[in-house]
């Protein structure tokens, strides 16, 4: 279940208190799932490395366990050696594929909680997966992701 869920009475606010500020103060971030129920392909974003003048992250089409997992492993490189730049592909390792960073081009249209703790101005770098076959999602072939990959930004290369 979701925190909203369990806590029918509660506000927003409540969840920053409650939920959100403890886990940044804790880990320096936290894992934001969205699960869109069908509707939509589900996706996940950091918050919290606006705090450290970072970018947010954000992952779509995978499952929650899968996000999270990708998105701490990530968190924990950009705070340790800085973003990496819009366009730049980072190589495959095991378990992961390559990723390209995309700036999404208005991250407060999508991630609720980032607006609710850093208001509408923050940063935020998509995490571009390609699919077992080496295919982007904006090549014709690609097959991945949980109900598709949608890329919430524009590229800045090819």
């Amino acid at each position: 279940m979701c925190w909203h869920c369990d806590n029918p009475g509660k506000t927003r606010n409540d969840y920053l208190i409650e939920e959100v500020r403890p886990l940044i103060r804790k880990y320096g971030w936290m894992v934001q799932a969205v699960d869109s129920g069908g509707a939509q392909p589900s996706f996940a974003y950091t918050v919290g490395l606006t705090d450290a003048g970072l970018p947010e992250l954000v992952v779509t089409g995978l499952r929650e366990r899968r996000s999270s997992q990708l998105l701490n492993y990530f968190a924990q490189q950009v705070v340790r050696s800085g973003p990496p730049e819009s366009g730049e592909v980072l190589p495959a390792a095991v378990g992961w594929p390559a990723f390209e960073v995309v700036p999404l081009s208005s991250p407060s249209a999508h991630l609720v909680t980032a607006v609710l703790m850093y208001g509408e101005e923050f940063r935020a770098l998509q995490l571009v997966y390609e699919d077992e076959h080496g295919n982007w999602p904006w090549e014709r072939e690609f097959r991945g992701g949980t109900g598709g990959q949608p890329v919430l930004g524009a590229r800045h290369r090819g």
